[in-house]
């Protein structure tokens, strides 16, 4: 299983399916027992079900969207992939900077995605050298 592979080809679609909001690209990157837990303190949404709810919940709210993806760091079954994103939500400019922490099946689809990040409401490009 090569964990590295796996999170590049994940952040090469988000960062193309993200602003075309594209939920079926995005679901096909997920096992069907995936838990996908995008704020800590919230239940995980479960399943390939869970995942396209988590995502038509988002995206019919997030327009002029704008993302970023780093180089993922792995080892074994386990990666992070940085990434930042702005966009318009209900009328207000939002920036999120942030990490997911992303495990894979033998297949290289994700069984655990856990999201971390910092907001700020305006837009905030990337800072030098990120």
């Amino acid at each position: 299983m090569d964990a590295e592979t796996a999170a590049r080809r994940w952040a090469e679609v988000w960062s193309s399916a993200w602003p075309a909001r594209d939920r079926n690209a995005i679901a096909q990157l997920y096992s069907d027992e995936t838990s996908y837990r995008a704020l800590a303190f919230r239940d995980p949404d479960l399943g390939l079900a869970g995942v396209r709810r988590y995502l038509d919940a988002n995206f019919a709210v997030e327009s002029e969207i704008e993302c970023w993806f780093g180089e993922p760091v792995a080892s074994g079954d386990r990666a992070a992939v940085e990434w930042w994103g702005t966009w318009v939500e209900q009328g207000q400019r939002l920036t999120l900077a942030g990490a997911t922490l992303l495990r894979f099946d033998d297949e290289r689809r994700v069984v655990d995605h856990r999201d971390y990040w910092n907001e700020v409401e305006r837009r905030e490009a990337p800072y030098e050298g990120w």
